[in-house]
C-alpha cells in the first residue's frame, strides 16, 4: 500500500467562531462560544487562530500537530457546522405561562424600589382578570397538547398584599388543570415579610419562591423599611429560616447599592453562614423608580467585590449569579420577553416584561402589547406590530453584540434597562450599557472556573469519554504555552 504524502492532507480547517481574551503576561483566554469550549494560551496561539480564519497554514507553526490535534478534540477546527442557538416565535402568540401582577401595593417602602410601589394610588387585580388570563393559557396548552402550565407570581408591589386573588387564583388554575389532565407549576417573588399563615400556605402551595433580602440585617434594614419607616430583617429572617426548616425551595435575591458594594463578600457570608438557599442573585440597584437618581453601582468596584463575595459562596458550596452572566448557556433570549412573555397587568392588560407593570410606565408602548378580546371569555387581541418588535430583540439581531464573546449567553441582557438607559423609544438602536462591562468580566471568571473545575487544561462539554481520552492522551501542544493548572481569579 502507497504511503500517504503529508502534501496530500488537507489544511486545517477553523470549524468555529472563536474569540481571544487578554488576561495580561502573554496570556489569552481562547473561547468557541457554541462549542462550549476554551483554553488558556499564549500570543502564539492566537495568531495560529486568526491565520487558520484567514485559511492560512503553515505548518511550520505546528511541527508536531500537537496544537492542531488538540483544537481538532475540542472541535474548534474540522468539526461539522456551529448550529447558532436561535429560537424565534412566530404567529398569534400561545402561551402557556402566565405571571400575574396582582397589586402595586406593598407592605414596604425600599428605598431603591424599580416599581416605587405603593406611592401611587394602589391598583390590586381583581379575580375574575386572573381567571381569564388562566382561561386563556390552560385552552393554549390543551390545543399545543402541553402537559403543564406555569403560573408566577409577580408585579409592581408585593404580591401576597392581594391574598385571595392570589390563593384563589391558584386554586381555581389546579381545579381547572386536573379536569383537563394538566399539571401546574407555580412560583412568586416576595419580600418576605409575611405571617405565618402566609408562609404555612406558600410551603404547600408553590414549587419555589424568590425573596428579597440583602444579607447583613443592618444593610437590609437601612434600605427595606416598613410603611413606618422601621427595618424588616428580622420579619424576612424569620420568613427564610421557615422555609429552611420545611425544606422549601427558595432563592435570594440582593440588591446591591453604591454605598455598600464593600459589604457584599460579608452579606453574601451571612446568608450562607444562617440560610440553606443554594442559590443568591446579587445585582446593583437599578437606577429606576425612587432610585432614579442615584449613584450607580454598575462599576469596577462591584466587579471586584462580586468576585471576593464569589468566592466566600464557593466555599459554602452555594451559587451567586449576576443575571447576565451565565457562562455555558447557549440561548439568543436573555428573558421571555422577546419569546412572548404573557403578563397582565391589574387591569388585564398584557405586558412582556416584569418591570412595565403599568401602562401609566415609561416605555409602556413598547413593552404592553395586548387586552382582553372584546366578546370572547378568554381571548386576547394582540397588536402583532409591538409583538414583533419585542421578538426582534434576540441577540442575532443586534449589531452591538455581534462581536462580543458573551453573546450567546447574556444575549443582549435586559430591553427593559437598556431603553432607559439609551433613553430609548421603539427605533432606538441598542449600544450597550455599564452592565455590559460586569457581564463580560464575570462570563471570564465563570470560564477560567470552569477551566479549572476540568482538570485546568481547558473546558469542554462533551461526552465524558472523550473528555477522558484528551486527558489520558495528554493532548497538549507545549510549544503553544498552554496552562495545565489555571489558578482562578478567586
Amino acid at each position: 500500500m502507497a504511503a500517504c504524502s503529508i502534501e496530500n492532507i488537507p489544511s486545517p480547517r477553523l470549524s468555529a467562531e472563536v474569540f481571544s481574551i487578554p488576561l495580561g503576561e502573554d496570556r489569552y483566554l481562547i473561547y468557541a462560544p457554541l462549542r462550549r469550549a476554551a483554553f488558556v494560551g499564549n500570543a502564539s496561539t492566537v495568531n495560529f487562530l486568526a491565520a487558520l480564519k484567514e485559511n492560512r497554514y503553515n505548518k511550520s507553526d505546528d511541527p508536531d500537530g500537537s496544537l492542531v490535534e488538540f483544537l481538532r478534540r475540542l472541535e474548534i477546527v474540522d468539526a461539522g457546522a456551529e448550529i447558532q442557538p436561535i429560537f424565534a416565535c412566530t404567529g398569534i402568540p400561545e402561551p402557556v405561562g402566565l405571571t400575574l401582577f396582582l397589586t402595586t401595593d406593598c407592605n414596604m417602602r425600599c428605598t431603591y424600589c424599580y416599581a416605587s410601589a405603593g406611592d401611587a394610588p394602589k391598583k390590586s387585580m381583581p379575580l375574575h382578570v386572573a381567571k381569564r388570563g388562566i382561561d386563556f393559557i390552560i385552552s393554549n396548552a390543551i390545543r399545543k397538547k402541553e402537559p403543564r402550565i406555569g403560573l408566577e407570581f409577580h408585579g409592581g408591589g408585593e404580591p401576597t398584599m392581594n391574598w385571595r386573588t392570589m390563593t384563589e387564583a391558584l386554586a381555581y388554575a389546579r381545579e381547572r388543570c386536573r379536569t383537563a389532565g394538566l399539571e401546574v407549576a407555580s412560583h412568586s417573588a416576595t419580600n418576605g415579610k409575611l405571617n405565618d399563615r402566609q408562609i404555612d400556605w406558600i410551603i404547600a402551595n408553590l414549587q419555589g419562591a424568590s425573596v428579597s433580602f440583602d444579607g447583613l440585617p443592618e444593610i437590609h434594614d437601612t434600605y427595606r423599611k416598613t410603611v413606618s419607616g422601621k427595618g424588616t430583617s428580622e420579619q424576612v429572617m424569620h420568613t427564610l429560616r421557615r422555609f429552611d426548616e420545611a425544606g422549601f425551595a427558595y432563592g435570594i435575591r440582593v440588591t446591591v447599592t453604591a454605598d455598600m458594594i464593600s459589604k457584599m463578600a460579608d452579606s453574601v457570608d451571612f446568608i450562607c453562614t444562617h440560610f440553606r438557599t443554594p442559590n443568591i442573585q446579587v445585582e446593583p440597584a437599578y437606577l429606576i423608580g425612587r432610585w432614579k437618581e442615584a449613584p450607580a453601582a454598575e462599576t469596577q468596584e462591584f466587579i471586584e467585590y462580586y468576585r471576593a463575595a464569589h468566592a466566600r459562596a464557593r466555599k459554602y458550596g452555594r451559587n451567586i449569579f449576576f443575571s447576565a452572566a451565565r457562562a455555558g448557556m447557549l440561548t439568543n433570549h436573555f428573558c421571555s420577553v422577546s419569546r412572548d412573555s404573557f403578563a397582565l397587568s391589574p387591569d388585564g392588560t398584557v405586558s412582556s416584561c416584569f418591570e412595565a407593570f403599568s401602562e401609566q410606565q415609561p416605555l409602556a408602548d413598547i413593552f404592553f402589547y395586548g387586552k382582553p378580546a372584546d366578546g370572547q371569555p378568554d381571548g386576547y387581541q394582540f397588536d402583532m406590530e409591538r409583538v414583533q418588535h419585542l421578538r426582534n430583540q434576540s441577540v442575532e439581531k443586534r449589531a452591538h453584540c455581534s462581536g462580543c464573546f458573551a453573546k450567546w449567553s447574556c444575549a443582549g441582557d435586559c430591553y427593559y434597562k437598556a431603553m432607559l438607559v439609551n433613553n430609548g423609544t421603539r427605533d432606538t438602536e441598542f449600544t450597550g450599557t455599564d452592565r455590559c462591562h460586569i457581564t463580560r468580566e464575570l462570563t471570564v471568571d465563570q470560564i477560567l472556573e470552569r477551566i479549572t473545575d476540568a482538570g485546568g487544561l481547558f473546558w469542554h462539554e462533551m461526552p465524558e469519554e472523550i473528555v477522558e481520552k484528551v486527558r489520558n492522551e495528554n493532548i497538549r501542544p507545549a510549544t503553544f504555552n498552554l496552562d495545565m493548572e489555571i489558578e482562578h481569579k478567586n
